[in-house]
């Protein structure tokens, strides 16, 4: 229902709350469940029994045990209950709930606005976007940013330039020729440095390589993949 985020404050507490609210009405009127009756073993084979399926309401209803006045009490309730509008309720919380965890508190987020008819719209087209709930989504976790500067960063526009013309120079070559144009700015111990900024443009040229928009082929070619 909440997922395993983790939620801090006053305002998750006050959305927890909400959630649950339309959670516990929506299962207890709504949501139909088995019931185990008798368990009877017969070898190494057990054969269970189950009731037919029933929302809380209806077992707490026709229990005779139950007094007549929290019956009509309950028949109060279920009158002026929509599960539409409660699954609506379910879903605008848990999305409130996991932009809570993954990024700055929301005063006023759209969904928890949405109409009933937007609601039932986008309930036709949910089976293709996989889990529904919010918080079922994954966590986004921020890129860890560079934790040092950057020594190359002067030095990147020629680098780049000497790269596109000859690609198949190695980050040895490269450094050898950036300590010539820059004597005493770069030393030996930036060569792993350089290898992987290589590494990144090349597999950005593979890319782009290997993906090439179909528009974009000119006339009387194919592009093939092979496996």
């Amino acid at each position: 229902m909440v997922g395993y985020r983790r939620f801090e404050g006053l305002e998750a507490a006050k959305v927890l709350a909400e959630l649950y609210r339309s959670a516990r009405l929506f299962v207890n009127f709504f949501q139909p469940s088995f019931k185990l009756i008798a368990k009877q073993r017969d070898g190494a084979r057990v054969r269970k029994t189950y009731s037919a399926p029933a929302t809380p309401h209806q077992r707490l209803a026709t229990d005779a045990r139950t007094p007549s006045a929290v019956r009509a009490h309950l028949q109060e309730i279920y009158a002026t209950l929509d599960p539409v509008a409660l699954l609506r309720d379910i879903r605008a919380a848990q999305e409130r709930l996991a932009a809570l965890a993954d990024t700055q508190p929301i005063a006023h987020p759209a969904a928890a606005s949405q109409s009933i008819d937007l609601f039932l719209a986008s309930l036709r087209t949910a089976w293709k976007d996989g889990a529904m709930r919010p918080t079922d989504r994954p966590i986004v976790k921020a890129k860890r940013g560079r934790r040092r500067p950057d020594a190359l960063i002067r030095a990147t526009p020629d680098l780049r330039k000497w790269f596109e013309a000859e690609p198949w120079r190695t980050g040895s070559e490269l450094l050898c020729r950036l300590q010539v144009e820059y004597p005493g700015a770069y030393p030996n111990k930036l060569l792993r440095t350089l290898q992987r900024r290589l590494k990144s443009w090349r597999s950005e040229q593979a890319n782009a390589l290997l993906f090439v928009p179909t528009e974009k082929t000119p006339p009387g070619y194919e592009v093939t993949t092979t496996q």
